[in-house]
């Protein structure tokens, strides 16, 4: 056997070098004839945009692992117009008529990023990328969400937000508080009620100074994903493992709520056999995914029925928190924002501590013009909304391969998206568009055709049919939970809470730089 290993040759150290030198050549050839393509001939090169954002993705992805994404998609509106090409074969565009083709006429599937946001490893509403597929899924829950059967549950709405505002009376009026961790308790306890009829009391262990772990990982879902969508398997899997609780327990929270939900599905399923559990007017959302059917034959299958649960929970109830936060930021450094508000709130609600109809709310002028300005600049999801150009597209009944954009044509396969960021602070639509203004929604003599055209451009729940499904929920609680607490408190920020602590940052959500908002609730003298 040696004499046979030692007549087989050694390839000489020369060979070796020159396949080596070889294979990074090619290698360093390949990246020059992609950096070319990109730059000259790709069917998007002649779309404005940094030349580096052309070559890879590597430019985009840099900024949206800093979190400031939407910030830097509009510093290149500003500086090279509404469309923007910010990597190899993605495309961004503040336009009002493009917005509606591609949501509202074309209505193009989603691109592979929602799939970061997946829950229990499973597809849901939010992540089903073709729009057919959505709307079988959306079927089940939309009954929910209509205002007929969501003023049967305004009756646990009021009774929680009476529970926050006696829980703050109770607080000394100079204590700062964390709302971001105050509201993500107070919504969990409204969404797992109407979505469970299930009463979890996570406010009531805020208010005795106790953590309750699904609010905590609903807080971190949202950065959970932000990471997993920048990160391949491997890394993912590596990142997961660094021993430390604080971050096993990020990147455990999809489990943490697919426990919960599970253990919900599988106990209203027993009830509901046993009879415990009859058909009534009023029902959650959880018994409507239980009853409903993709087809006449297939049942929602409890894997998916888990999924789209933890999936509303996670966004109806950290958007909300995140924009009650910034709603009551504003009030704090606008007294003359907040007094306005109390005045109408005054006449409003005699009792203060008597939440009416949120029919009477959304007749109160001021109170919706607050909402509306505030989800202009604090909508908790204004980020790119990402949509593929399909193998093709039908106009006026021809068949084309490529979609026009604004005047440009993108192949089948690009990635096409807006956000709802830029097209609030579009200084043409909204004046001052970085400032605070309620009163700008008040309807005056003449400004009816401005109120129309801002009320086109406002897209805090996103677009079209693949809209928020929960928006009217979110709508409703904005309007109770401010009118409470503007009635009932003046808000106050500490010196610690400041622009430089609220800076937004993003995540497909938004949130502060400092990861809390500080203020303080100091009850009015009735």
């Amino acid at each position: 056997m040696d004499s046979i290993n030692n007549a087989i040759p050694t390839p000489p150290s020369w060979f070796s070098h020159n396949i080596g030198v070889t294979v990074l050549s090619l290698a360093i050839l390949w990246f020059a004839f992609r950096v070319i393509y990109n730059l000259a001939f790709s069917p998007l090169s002649s779309i404005p945009g940094p030349w580096y954002a052309a070559i890879s993705n590597f430019w985009i992805t840099t900024h949206v692992l800093r979190l400031q994404q939407c910030k830097t998609v509009q510093r290149l509106f500003e500086d090279y117009g509404p469309v923007v090409r910010i990597a190899p074969n993605k495309v961004v565009f503040r336009d009002i008529t493009t917005m509606r083709s591609v949501y509202l006429v074309h209505k193009f599937d989603k691109s592979t990023f929602y799939k970061s946001l997946l829950t229990n490893d499973n597809d849901h509403a939010m992540t089903t990328l073709d729009h057919a597929q959505y709307a079988v899924r959306r079927k089940g829950y939309a009954p929910h969400y209509i205002p007929a059967n969501l003023a049967l549950f305004q009756p646990e709405a009021r009774d929680f937000t009476l529970e926050l505002v006696h829980g703050l009376e109770q607080m000394p009026s100079k204590q700062p508080l964390d709302c971001l961790t105050l509201f993500r308790h107070f919504m969990v306890d409204v969404i797992v009620s109407s979505s469970y009829g299930y009463r979890l009391g996570a406010l009531s262990k805020w208010i005795v100074g106790a953590e309750d772990p699904l609010s905590t990982a609903i807080g971190d879902f949202p950065k959970r994903g932000t990471l997993r969508s920048a990160c391949p398997t491997w890394a993912w899997n590596f990142i997961c493992r660094i021993p430390n609780n604080r971050w096993r327990q990020m990147c455990d929270s999809d489990k943490i709520m697919a426990e919960f939900v599970s253990a919900r599905v599988y106990e209203t399923r027993a009830q509901i056999s046993s009879g415990k559990i009859g058909e009534s007017e009023k029902a959650p959302m959880l018994h409507r995914l239980l009853d409903y059917k993709y087809t006449s034959n297939e049942a929602m299958p409890d894997q998916d029925i888990i999924s789209e649960a933890m999936g509303h929970m996670i966004a109806g109830t950290d958007t909300m928190s995140i924009s009650l936060s910034y709603f009551l930021w504003e009030l704090s450094r606008r007294t003359d924002v907040m007094r306005k508000l109390q005045a109408e709130l005054d006449q409003a609600i005699p009792d203060s501590h008597a939440i009416p109809d949120i029919s009477v709310l959304q007749r109160l002028p001021y109170l919706n013009a607050f909402v509306k300005e505030g989800l202009r600049l604090y909508g908790a999801a204004p980020s790119a909304l990402e949509r593929v150009v399909p193998p093709s597209t039908s106009k006026n009944g021809a068949t084309n391969e490529a979609f026009d954009l604004m005047g440009y044509a993108l192949p089948p396969g690009t990635i096409v998206s807006t956000q709802g960021w830029s097209m609030h602070r579009d200084a043409s639509i909204f004046p001052s568009p970085e400032t605070f203004l309620p009163d700008r929604w008040l309807e005056t003599s003449g400004n009816s055709e401005q109120l129309a055209q801002m009320a086109q451009y406002l897209i805090p729940f996103g677009m079209g049919s693949r809209a928020c499904g929960g928006q009217n929920l979110a709508q409703m609680m904005l309007r109770i939970t401010i009118a409470a607490l503007a009635r009932n408190f003046d808000i106050i920020a500490p010196p610690e809470t400041n622009e430089r602590s609220m800076e937004i940052k993003d995540s497909f959500v938004i949130f502060p730089v400092s990861m809390e908002c500080r203020l303080a609730f100091q009850p009015r003298k009735q």
